[in-house]
């Protein structure tokens, strides 16, 4: 999701194939051996040929080529600080919210108890939305749209909780971005892409 995001925020093209995880085609592999998704092949020109296959990844690629309204910090030292941010995002939280999503596949604790570790990261969020109404000033940057499209997991895990909890300032920041044009133009759903597919353009 926040690759899409950052792609279409940039205004780049790409073609776009939707792959199912469970039945992976061969080209998903031949290109990425980690056969995960989001994958994004720059094939042209040849001499810049690559694979990008890391979502935070994408995003920055995409930013550095275009970013109209200067989602990615000039700043160093806010750069920095927003990807340690992010890395706390990808690294712990997510860890805790997996399993607070598939609690049963985690019987070692209880789904409270998952959800409870993943509420130390929505302390730090809950903190710095009481100061700007985004995470790093005024306006949404690469920390907004690299965090929250895993805070509207965890909301959505149990949904009538996370409206009643003690988290108001995330709660009306994820409720912004929800319902941002550009997060319901990403949304589009796409049929599974086979060998011979009409190409879809992003």
């Amino acid at each position: 999701m926040r690759a899409r995001l950052a792609l279409r925020y940039s205004g780049l093209t790409v073609e776009l194939r939707e792959v199912v995880l469970k039945d992976k085609p061969a080209e998903l592999t031949k290109i990425s051996p980690k056969s995960t998704v989001p994958v994004l092949h720059v094939s042209a020109p040849e001499s810049c040929s690559k694979v990008i296959d890391e979502s935070l990844e994408i995003m920055i690629w995409a930013l550095e080529r275009n970013d109209p309204i200067g989602w990615l910090p000039t700043d160093q030292s806010e750069r920095i600080e927003q990807l340690n941010l992010i890395k706390q995002n990808d690294e712990d939280f997510k860890s805790w919210l997996d399993r607070y999503k598939y609690s049963d596949r985690y019987p070692e604790h209880s789904a409270e108890y998952y959800r409870s570790q993943c509420e130390l990261f929505l302390r730090v969020v809950e903190d710095k939305l009481s100061i700007n109404e985004f995470l790093f000033g005024p306006d949404p940057t690469l920390s907004d749209m690299a965090i929250f499209p895993f805070i509207r997991q965890f909301a959505f895990v149990d949904k009538s909780w996370f409206d009643q909890c003690q988290y108001p300032q995330t709660q009306s920041w994820l409720a912004s971005l929800l319902n941002s044009e550009l997060f319901n133009q990403i949304m589009t759903k796409y049929i599974k892409w086979e060998p011979g597919s009409e190409p879809v353009l992003f």
